[in-house]
């Protein structure tokens, strides 16, 4: 802005948004300054530059505000993490389940984990089959998708679920 724009030429355009052409940067300065106005580089990269003749402290708070308007839009995708166990009992099953499709309902997602100790990797059926019938359980209940298929990371089979839209 002012005088660090380095360019030999510029495009100006006045603070109502009409082009005064194109024109040295002290003039274009100079015509600001009789404003009390500040000589702002919009694009650099246009050949030649273009500035705007504005006030650069509403400029940057203009800017702020836009960035503050599109972060409070953004939504954050939160991941809830449910760990069963192969020996998992059917009560505490249908609780955790419930839990699963209560955060699928709420828009996050969730990776449910059956996590192996010791020897019970070598029977990782029983898991797989746990993790089959919470895929079938959510599914029919209607609160969510599977986004990765069960897949055995270590002694832990993961699986995530998506919201539905």
């Amino acid at each position: 802005m002012n005088e660090r724009i380095r360019a030999r030429e510029i495009r100006v355009i006045d603070d109502s948004g009409t082009q005064l052409g194109i024109m040295a940067p002290l003039e274009a300065l100079k015509i600001a300054r009789e404003q009390n106005l500040d000589l702002v580089e919009i694009s650099p990269t246009a050949v030649p530059p273009v500035c705007k003749i504005m006030d650069y402290g509403k400029y940057v708070y203009q800017q702020n505000k836009r960035a503050h308007e599109a972060r409070k839009n953004q939504t954050k995708i939160v991941v809830k993490e449910v760990k069963f166990r192969p020996t998992t009992d059917d009560h505490d099953y249908e609780f955790k389940k419930n839990h699963i499709i209560r955060f699928l309902q709420e828009g996050d997602k969730v990776k449910a984990v059956v996590f192996f100790r010791g020897r019970e990797i070598s029977h990782s059926e029983i898991g797989r089959n746990l993790m089959k019938r919470l895929i079938e359980d959510i599914t029919e209940a209607g609160a969510g998708a599977v986004e990765f298929q069960p897949r055995l990371e270590g002694p832990y089979l993961l699986a995530v679920f998506a919201p539905k839209k």
